[in-house]
């Protein structure tokens, strides 16, 4: 488990090692190209924000760290490893799951009733059909 946790720790601190190099290697060349006067510095500016909101886009997509806890001690375990901040993320995901899951089984129920209706519906559609029919005789 121990493991593990080491992994991801170096597997976070090598993301944001490349973040930050990254970073500092694209303001150095726009440093080196406002220098040359082959950029302004305005537009230098908008390049190194661009180059950072695409550096962390690539980062959230390519990056994924995932724990699985195969076990409740290993769950445990990682519990007690987090913030309270973290747990209070964690209490307010599954929340928000828990609603969901629930506006679900609403949803469903109310799909099935809506489906046992029709028939009556119809059933009373057609009787209804059938009196105009023998009243326009």
């Amino acid at each position: 488990m121990e493991k593990l946790g080491e992994n991801l720790k170096k597997l976070l601190l090598v993301g944001i090692g490349t973040a930050a190099v990254t970073a500092e290697k694209s303001k150095e060349i726009l440093d080196e190209l406002v220098k040359k006067g082959e950029l302004t510095v305005e537009q230098g500016k908008v390049l190194n924000k661009e180059l950072k909101h695409n550096i962390k886009e690539t980062i959230k997509d390519n990056v994924k760290v995932s724990v699985k806890a195969s076990t409740p001690e290993e769950l445990q375990t990682l519990l007690e490893k987090m913030t309270p901040e973290q747990i209070e993320q964690l209490k307010q995901q599954i929340s928000n799951m828990e609603q969901a899951a629930e506006e679900k089984t609403a949803d469903t129920e109310e799909a099935v009733e809506a489906e046992e209706e029709k028939p009556e519906k119809t059933a009373e559609a057609t009787e209804e059909a059938s009196e105009e029919a023998a009243d326009a005789e």
